[in-house]
């Protein structure tokens, strides 16, 4: 099977469908090694994708548009991909960020992925600007009216994509992403505890995005509960959320207590996960839910709203509760905190958990998904989704 993958939207820090791009061609390969891969990519994709293990192994098409400054990849999904695609003769072509091209030859059966809906569900907390909700709402609804498959990356997202936009449940194929062991080594910890000026602290981590549905002020709120040695570190670029919770943490009085590091490495993002006493999402609303895999396979006691997505990530293995109650949220820290047997025993069972959410099962799922895509190809006629 030729398979094209579209990644001329990849650009630096682009978060969880930057980690789901770049581990797709390497968990198709796992799983089917004779699959001809091509990579469409800008040109100035970042540099650590040709760095990937798998880099070797695919046929890498550089297309003349750049991520960097203004974007310019829209044209090209739409007009340069296709004709990339019937000139390498590929099978299937997969757009694994939302959007893709609206057309494809017939030869060419297209496949897209939509990693959530949070932005149709939660907009003004998404993006700002009217115009850009527009935008997404046609793009997304022409690239599914077009796809011959579409992949959900959990059964939380394909419930939704038919609930919301009745999609046809036939026409999703869930595609769980998945999560490695650490590769890199951690930051050493007395020098992170430096670099991060946490001292002799107990760390409650959460990486996310800083945007309101993170909910990220409920972990700020739960602070003045919790024992004074208990720091609270929020990585990731900083946002108009994180203002509003800076102003919330010097309301509550409890500054010094919270940390707000940029963008960091990986070795010390490792050395922050290797020093946490737990790890905390309050999220409103997922499509997946990776950081809380990437915690529990790290072996972090993990709590998390009890929400569709993170609760079929997390299973048993996390400590559940309630987003949209703050009691719930500080009772849930402090358990995690106070009750080492069960951090321990939620630390077990995390690490079992991740066992279960490898790459290369992604892979399989996809490579399903690509070959009925091929064979629902013939005399389809696709509309966009009702519900755009």
């Amino acid at each position: 099977m030729r398979v094209g993958l579209n990644l001329i939207f990849l650009g630096e820090r682009a978060g969880g469908v930057g980690r789901y791009a770049s581990e797709l061609p390497g968990a198709l390969l796992a799983a089917e090694p004779e699959t001809e891969i091509h990579v469409f990519v800008s040109s100035d994709a970042p540099m650590d994708l040709q760095r990937q293990p798998w880099a070797g192994s695919v046929r890498w098409v550089r297309v003349p548009v750049r991520m960097s400054g203004v974007p310019t990849h829209v044209p090209a999904e739409y007009v340069l991909l296709p004709a990339l695609a019937a000139a390498r003769k590929l099978d299937v072509l997969h757009s694994p960020a939302n959007t893709g091209p609206t057309h494809t030859p017939p030869g060419v059966a297209s496949v897209v992925s939509v990693m959530d809906l949070i932005w149709l569900h939660r907009p003004a907390e998404w993006e700002a600007s009217p115009r850009v909700h527009r935008t997404m709402r046609r793009r997304v609804g022409r690239a599914i009216g077009s796809a011959d498959r579409i992949f959900a990356i959990s059964q939380a997202g394909a419930d939704d994509l038919a609930e919301t936009l009745n999609v046809p449940r036939k026409r999703i194929q869930v595609t769980p992403l998945g999560v490695h062991p650490p590769a890199r080594p951690a930051l050493d910890e007395p020098k992170l505890r430096a670099q991060l000026q946490l001292g002799d602290a107990r760390v409650l981590l959460c990486v996310a995005q800083k945007r309101p549905y993170k909910n990220l002020g409920t972990l700020v709120d739960a602070l003045p509960s919790l024992p004074e040695d208990v720091v609270l570190v929020l990585p990731g670029s900083p946002t108009l959320y994180e203002a509003e919770l800076r102003a919330r943490a010097d309301l509550l009085g409890v500054t010094h207590r919270v940390r707000f590091p940029g963008w960091l490495s990986e070795e010390q993002l490792e050395g922050l996960y290797a020093c946490s006493s737990a790890f905390v999402l309050p999220s409103l609303i997922e499509g997946f839910g990776l950081p809380v895999l990437e915690a529990l396979v790290r072996g972090v006691p993990v709590a998390c709203s009890q929400i569709p997505a993170l609760s079929e990530v997390a299973g048993d293995a996390a400590l559940p509760f309630d987003p949209n109650r703050q009691e719930e949220v500080t009772a849930a820290i402090a358990r995690l905190l106070h009750d080492r047997p069960l951090a321990a025993r939620l630390a077990r069972l995390g690490s079992q958990r991740a066992a279960a959410f490898g790459w290369k099962h992604t892979g399989e799922a996809s490579l399903s998904g690509y070959r009925q895509a091929i064979t629902s190809r013939a005399g389809s006629a696709r509309q966009p989704a009702d519900g755009l």
